[in-house]
């Protein structure tokens, strides 16, 4: 788990003086780490008893085609880059900016799918 409260810098390079401790409620969850796979979602309550969708696999995705301006329905095969982090690729793991192929070609994925459950592309040229 990672830590997201206030940085001990300031944009000087300062630094802050802490006058408390770090709190539970700041620390973050561990990431979802979306795969290639067979659908599988998890959902999580957050903060004000909203819900978020997470995509632990994910099989197909909608992908969007600029020219035609149609959405359809594609089935992932792999990822193809991903440059949030190279070894992304090796594991297949997807995020938001990542390449993945098709059936109906490569796509660049604009949807987080830790956040929102779902995969959505759009097709690339």
């Amino acid at each position: 788990m990672l830590w997201q409260g206030r940085s001990v810098r300031k944009s000087t390079g300062g630094r802050y003086h802490a006058n408390r401790g770090k709190k539970r409620f700041e620390i973050g969850r561990s990431p979802a780490d979306t795969i290639v796979g067979p659908t599988r979602v998890k959902t999580i309550r957050v903060t004000g008893g909203n819900t978020k969708v997470r995509a632990l696999r994910c099989e197909f995705a909608n992908v969007s085609d600029k020219k035609t301006g149609k959405v359809q329905k594609a089935k992932i095969t792999s990822v193809a880059e991903n440059a949030a982090n190279p070894n992304y690729v090796r594991r297949s793991l997807m995020t938001k900016g990542a390449i993945i192929i098709t059936d109906i070609g490569k796509a660049r994925i604009v949807s987080r799918p830790g956040q929102d459950g779902v995969i959505n592309a759009v097709l690339l040229e």
